[in-house]
Parts: C-alpha cells; structure tokens; sequence
C-alpha cells in the first residue's frame, strides 16, 4: 500500500506553539488547524478589546496558517468554537460571518470551563488543500 502524505505547515506568522502540537497537519489534501487563541503574534499575550477582539485576532492567525499551506478560508469545511461563556455567541458570529462569507463550513461551538491563557474563544478548523467546486 502507497504511504499517505503527511507535511507540518509553519508560519512565523500566527502564534508560535506553546506545546507539544503542530499550528496545522496536512494528510493528503485535508489539513487540521490547531485551536487558535485571540493572541497577538509579536507580543505572545491576548488582545485587548474583549470575545471580538480575540475571535479577529483568532481568525486572522488561522489565515496566516492557511496561508502557509496555499488556502484561504474558502478552503475551511469544519469549525469548532469553543468558549468561556456560551453568551458571546453572538458576538462572535458577527466576526465570524466577516471571514466566512458564503459556503459556510459545517461548525460546532461549545461553551468550556476554561481555555488556556485564560482566553475567551479559540477556535480549530478542518480545511481542503487545492481548489473546490460546489455542486
């Protein structure tokens, strides 16, 4: 049996791990993206500015780490929200809706009892490298 193609993308561009895991992996033609916090790249801390703020930043480091594989966020099919209070729903959706602007992926969103650096969103993704068309 061929082996399947495994690559581990990676830009200096959103959040440096602070962990034992990847900013994304690609297998075959899907790629992962690790959960993305709200966190400013050059100062390695949270945005100011509350769950919108932090949900933009989010957003726009996932970008980045798409960007490293050739995508963009009309390549995402899957979203997991995850939040500190289920309540910023809304807020996020708003945001959210600035980034995914039509075909929008399949998506979950759950409220936990804490993210890590004391976050109020992170958000992961299950994106399709290459080009698609809808049918």
């Amino acid at each position: 049996m061929a082996s399947i193609r495994r690559q581990i993308p990676y830009t200096p561009k959103a959040p440096i791990r602070q962990g034992i895991y990847s900013q994304s992996v690609v297998v075959d033609r899907t790629m992962y993206i690790s959960g993305q916090l709200g966190m400013d790249v050059g100062s390695g801390q949270l945005v100011d500015g509350g769950v919108q703020a932090q949900t933009k930043q989010a957003l726009v480091n996932m970008g980045e780490i798409l960007k490293a594989a050739g995508c963009d966020y009309t390549n995402v099919v899957k979203t997991t929200v995850l939040l500190a209070d289920i309540n910023d729903f809304n807020g996020v959706n708003e945001i959210y809706k600035t980034f995914f602007t039509s075909n929008f992926p399949a998506r979950a969103a759950y409220q936990v009892a804490a993210l890590p650096r004391g976050g109020l969103v992170e958000i992961e993704a299950v994106a399709v490298l290459g080009p698609l068309s809808d049918s």
